[in-house]
């Protein structure tokens, strides 16, 4: 029974403890000047039988306050808690089951205490840099030492600058502003030891005092220079970066002058901010003003270089990419010296560098930046860099930008070449800058055969042709080609194409192959031909050629001519070896001179004959100087085919002779005996020569017979 009464005990106790209000902690008080010290605490009250008792003890511990609350806070009257003083601060919590006391905490009323914001009496400038300030508190604070806070910025920054004032006096100076710009102005303040500053003050706006304008920023877009070396040069100015906004300027003047020249021309009173000037060929310093009420500022010199003068060059590397929400442009610089720099930046579509051209300044930095809001999107910059050292310009470094990007407006147009068995070409063309609207990073070609799986193959911004490989024989593709730029890509449109169902290697070879046999297959055909003696292809590539020796001449001169030969033939048979010419070298010309010959021949006696009326000079016979192979006189059937038989009538001298060299050629032929079947015979050439190949293969020289009728001056004109 008593273990079960020990086991049951603190169980019991704990069902007691569980009703108890949770105990007050992280209590923080603050102390509102003249109004009342308020204190909270936690946790939060968490049922409604829940009330709270909080006791202070002020004027060092002499005097105490209680409140009572029904919430985690409370605030006290002014008359308990006046500064300064040492407060400390009590929490009960009381429900129906029991009380919760938190942990004394202590309170140095200075350091807590807070007042209202202050009041902005007045906000005069009294120079053109400096504002007076003249303000007091809410309250009613005498004694107490306060920190200050001003708060300043333009009227059209979003940018606060806070200046602290510490022992601040009721009356203050605000300095280091710019001259004729509106400002914005708030002020809070706190007790020196306190930890809470006020809230801020209702917002002033005053204008600082008007002042010379300050220097400009100058600059200048160079013409190309004439055969003198002359050109135009068109000056561009503008406000110096930290200028005042609101900054008067009456006008400007111009000063120039050829370098280490003393003439110098003036031009006074330009309102715009660009002029144009003629320079001669040669080197000249430039300088601009401006001015207003008060005066002019400072010169901004600028000097124009001589067209063939070089410049220096000092960038070795630039740099542009995006940090959200601006652009930016980093580079490299090998001259320390060099602390100016003039940014250029103009749209690549702009026609013309003014009016497009946007340019400034920069001092001693090597970066730049923009924001991207102030750069029209998806357009390319050219963007350049110029070194300035002193009043000398050094040469631009330049590179392109995108202030923002998206894919391509559409994609490349794509053609497919050489189209093969298993491979093709396909090739595209660059898209317009216009439609790009950003750099091309890569390339991504998509094909597809007929029913089959869809491939890819990626390459990058500088192809703008791929093989395609490993395709299937005599298969549809479709070909299409996506251009991508940092924010996504563009498919351009698709292109179908079959592959080859045979190559050109295989109709080359098979071309080849059957012209190859219809060659041998001719060949064969005309081989077997020509060894026929009497087929027709015989005859039409080797055609027969009339003998001379088997000539029917001797048969147009009828029985006379016979009769003349029989009885020559009996007069010389005893000496007919004397009679035989002997045999000698022919020249080559021998043929057609006898056949030139014998046609003047035929030509003298047919005029001689037309004008006398004679008869004809072989007896009353008709003068037939041409037959037919076919004419009666000529046995049918009779082969030409055996070799002829040259006569060699004259030695070599024969050529050296006079024109009466063909009668004493035809005296001779005359007195040799004729057979009666066929001409005279005659020996071979001479060993020592060979035959003429022209001899051998040509007509066979004729013998012309001569009529023992014909008159003695036919035979002299021959």
């Amino acid at each position: 029974m008593w273990i079960l009464a020990l086991w049951l005990l603190p169980l019991l106790c704990k069902f007691s403890l569980a009703g108890l209000p949770p105990k007050p902690e992280n209590i923080s008080c603050i102390f509102y000047f003249d109004r009342n010290l308020t204190c909270t605490w936690s946790p939060e009250k968490e049922t409604n039988d829940t009330s709270y008792t909080v006791r202070m003890t002020y004027s060092y511990g002499k005097s105490s306050c209680t409140v009572n609350a029904t919430e985690a806070s409370c605030s006290f009257p002014s008359y308990c808690a006046i500064a300064p003083d040492n407060c400390s601060v009590e929490v009960e919590a009381q429900n129906n089951d029991g009380k919760a006391i938190s942990a004394i905490t202590y309170w140095d009323l200075s350091s807590i205490v807070k007042t209202e914001p202050p009041i902005i009496l007045s906000v005069n400038p009294i120079s053109n840099r400096m504002f007076q300030i003249r303000w007091e508190p809410w309250e009613k604070i005498h004694v107490f030492p306060l920190t200050c806070m001003i708060q300043f910025r333009t009227v059209n920054s979003s940018h606060w600058t806070e200046v602290n004032l510490e022992d601040c006096e009721r009356v203050f100076n605000l300095t280091g502003l710019q001259a004729f710009t509106q400002y914005v102005l708030a002020l809070r303040f706190r007790f020196s030891d306190s930890r809470y500053w006020s809230k801020w003050s209702k917002e002033e706006t005053r204008m600082t005092m008007e002042e010379v304008p300050h220097v400009l920023d100058l600059w200048r877009i160079l013409e190309p220079a004439d055969v003198n070396g002359d050109r135009k040069v068109l000056l561009l100015w503008k406000k110096a970066r930290g200028a005042p906004v609101l900054e008067k300027t009456f006008g400007y003047n111009i000063q120039y002058s050829a370098e280490n020249s003393t003439n110098v021309t003036e031009i006074n009173s330009i309102t715009t901010q660009h002029y144009e000037l003629l320079l001669l060929g040669q080197t000249h310093c430039v300088s601009v003003t401006s001015f207003n009420s008060l005066g002019k500022s400072q010169e901004a010199i600028l000097r124009i270089p001589d067209a063939h003068e070089e410049t220096f060059q000092c960038i070795n590397g630039m740099q542009a990419y995006i940090a959200e929400p601006l652009l930016v442009v980093n580079w490299q610089s090998s001259i320390p010296e060099v602390d100016t720099w003039i940014v250029e930046w103009i749209p690549e579509t702009a026609e013309s560098k003014f009016p497009a051209l946007c340019w400034e300044s920069v001092s001693r930095v090597t970066n730049w930046t923009i924001e991207q809001d102030k750069l029209e999107p998806f357009t390319c910059y050219n963007i350049s860099v110029y070194p300035v050292l002193g009043h000398h310009v050094g040469e631009p470094y330049s590179i392109q930008a995108y202030a923002k990007e998206k894919a391509p407006t559409s994609g490349p147009n794509t053609t497919v070449n050489n189209i093969g068995l298993k491979t093709a070409v396909v090739t595209w063309k660059e898209i317009p800058k216009s439609i790009r609207n950003g750099f091309i990073h890569n390339y991504t070609i998509f094909y597809q055969a007929e029913g089959g799986k869809k491939l890819s193959k990626t390459v990058n911004s500088h192809t703008l042709q791929y093989d395609l490989e490993s395709l299937t024989r005599r298969t549809s593709y479709t070909v299409s080609v996506m251009a991508s730029t940092r924010a996504g890509g563009t498919i351009g449109s698709s292109i179908n194409f079959k592959t080859s169902s045979i190559s050109v290697f295989e109709i080359v070879l098979l071309t080849t192959l059957i012209g190859g046999g219809l060659l041998l297959l001719s060949i064969k055909t005309v081989t077997f031909g020509l060894r026929k003696p009497n087929s027709r292809l015989t005859h039409l590539c080797c055609p027969d050629v009339p003998n001379p020796a088997e000539s029917s001449l001797a048969t147009w001169f009828g029985d006379d001519f016979k009769k003349k030969s029989n009885m020559k033939e009996t007069e010389n048979s005893g000496n007919t070896e004397d009679q035989v010419l002997k045999p000698c070298p022919v020249p080559a010309d021998l043929t057609d001179k006898l056949v030139v010959n014998f046609e003047n021949f035929l030509e003298v006696v047919s005029t001689a004959e037309a004008g006398k009326g004679q008869e004809s000079v072989l007896g009353g016979e008709a003068n037939e100087y041409v037959t037919s192979p076919s004419r009666a006189d000529c046995p049918p059937g009779k082969s030409f085919k055996e070799p002829s038989v040259l006569t060699e009538a004259a030695s070599e001298d024969c050529h050296s002779r006079t024109p009466g060299m063909a009668e004493e050629t035809y005296s001779e032929l005359d007195n040799q005996p004729l057979p009666s079947c066929q001409s005279p015979g005659l020996e071979p050439p001479c060993e020592e020569r060979a035959q003429n190949p022209y001899l051998k293969n040509s007509v066979t020289t004729r013998e012309f017979l001569m009529h023992e009728n014909i008159p003695e001056y036919s035979k002299g004109e021959i």
